[in-house]
């Protein structure tokens, strides 16, 4: 019997001093420096080493000198023929993904996974990839070469949601509403579950989607990671983000939060049209409007995108130290700004947001009482308690803190409470199909 398991060097020290068969990795670009080291140690130990990821498909050259095998693209479709071939002893150097689809993807192992070590450890993802294509994505670049999204059957999903215990779901897509039928269909199948949800969205889908960002509240959906990426209109052309153009961020907002659901904002500082006034309105803007949480990040030229290109072209990469295209520093000669200000001012934007005194200001546009509280207890605890979550990380005790996650969110949506204007949103909708 073959004998497998998962570590997650996020959560727990790696014992190097094993000797298995066959080591595999998943590789993303501030882990490829470490992710080498390992495999490196591996293969010196006699081990058949096998890199997959982000990273290893935007630079297969660079992860084939650290490996026996390399998969392009997900896997899927691969490492079924990769066992195979492994078996037999002809394992190849390289597979790469043609053949796009989860149908007959056998249940996740979850049996391997060391929940107690995760305040999430329900994640789940439903489908692959993403329909837009924005220029700074690393996921295009993942996908080329065949279909850049598609799902799993609804019935497959439920089934998997099922076998997950406790009401907690994390959905970790990209973009959850992308196929409206499959998500209609989704939120219909878990209706009555009992289920408590966060996933991802766009402003696209909330303003267009009004009925089934209605189904999704009413099966459970608690709180929505939104793309806003920028408050400069003219960025968002340049970087392909086609579906954000026009939209009225506000009414996003309002048409989440009329419904009980949380909006944890994702900006990007440092896209061409950004000077040095776009982290404080960026800010203010996130305040004004009450978003629970806030997300920021410094624009990234990832290997293999068009973005990555662009800025080669014009000779603005600075390096190639992948440790620091973390989001968090510069690694890019900026338009309008200089690094320096760029840098301080992620960090400024992060300062600011989660003061104390912001945190109540945001919190002072929720109309109810109720509505106040649970924004300063989520808002609150996401950053001001960051040395305790790293604490009951290391100890391995942090998934005692998920009642109170839960608690938290099941105070969101409870009333389902829909707006006129909510309404009249979704009586167009049903007009106009």
């Amino acid at each position: 019997m073959t004998e497998v398991a998962i570590h997650d060097e996020h959560v727990e020290r790696l014992n190097l001093d094993d000797e298995p068969n066959l080591v595999v990795i998943q590789v993303y670009i501030t882990s490829a420096r470490r992710s080498y080291e390992i495999a490196d140690h591996y293969r010196r130990r006699g081990a058949h080493v096998a890199l997959g990821g982000l990273h290893v498909t935007s630079l297969p050259d660079e992860a084939a000198l650290h490996a026996d095998t390399i998969f392009l693209g997900p896997g899927e479709d691969t490492w079924p023929g990769f066992l195979a071939d492994l078996r037999a002893g002809c394992a190849a150097s390289r597979y790469v993904s043609r053949e796009r689809s989860l149908l007959g993807v056998p249940p996740i192992r979850r049996d391997l996974i060391n929940r107690h070590r995760y305040l999430v450890p329900n994640s789940i993802v439903v489908s692959r990839g993403c329909p837009h294509v924005c220029d700074f994505c690393y996921k295009v670049a993942f996908f080329k070469g065949g279909k850049q999204f598609y799902t799993q059957t609804v019935d497959a999903a439920i089934a998997e949601i099922d076998r997950l215990p406790g009401r907690h779901l994390y959905f970790l897509d990209d973009h959850l509403f992308g196929n409206p039928r499959f998500a209609a269909e989704l939120f219909d199948g878990m209706r009555g579950m009992g289920r408590l949800w966060q996933a991802a969205g766009t402003v696209k889908a909330v303003l267009e989607q009004p009925a089934l960002l209605q189904a999704a509240v009413e099966a459970g959906l608690r709180s929505l990671f939104v793309g806003f990426e920028t408050v400069n209109s003219g960025n968002l052309s340049e970087q392909r983000k086609y579906q954000n153009i026009g939209r009225d961020y506000a009414e996003a907002v309002r048409r989440l939060h009329a419904l009980g659901v949380m909006v944890n904002g994702s900006f990007v500082f440092g896209m061409d049209h950004d000077g040095p006034d776009v982290f404080d309105r960026t800010v203010d803007w996130a305040i004004e409007h009450g978003l629970e949480t806030a997300t920021f990040h410094i624009l990234t030229p990832y290997p293999d995108t068009a973005l990555h290109d662009r800025m080669a072209a014009e000779d603005r990469i600075l390096h190639r130290d992948w440790d620091l295209y973390d989001t968090r520093h510069v690694v890019f000669r900026p338009a309008r700004l200089d690094a320096r200000t760029l840098e301080e001012g992620y960090w400024r934007a992060y300062q600011e947001f989660y003061r104390w005194a912001a945190i109540w200001r945001g919190a002072a546009t929720k109309h109810e009482l109720g509505g106040r509280l649970r924004h300063l207890a989520y808002a609150g605890g996401w950053k001001k308690f960051e040395p305790l979550w790293d604490v009951l990380i290391r100890s391995g005790q942090v998934v005692h803190a998920l009642p109170v996650l839960e608690a938290i969110l099941s105070g969101f949506g409870r009333h389902l409470p829909q707006s006129a204007g909510l309404r009249e949103a979704i009586s167009d909708e049903g007009s106009a199909a």
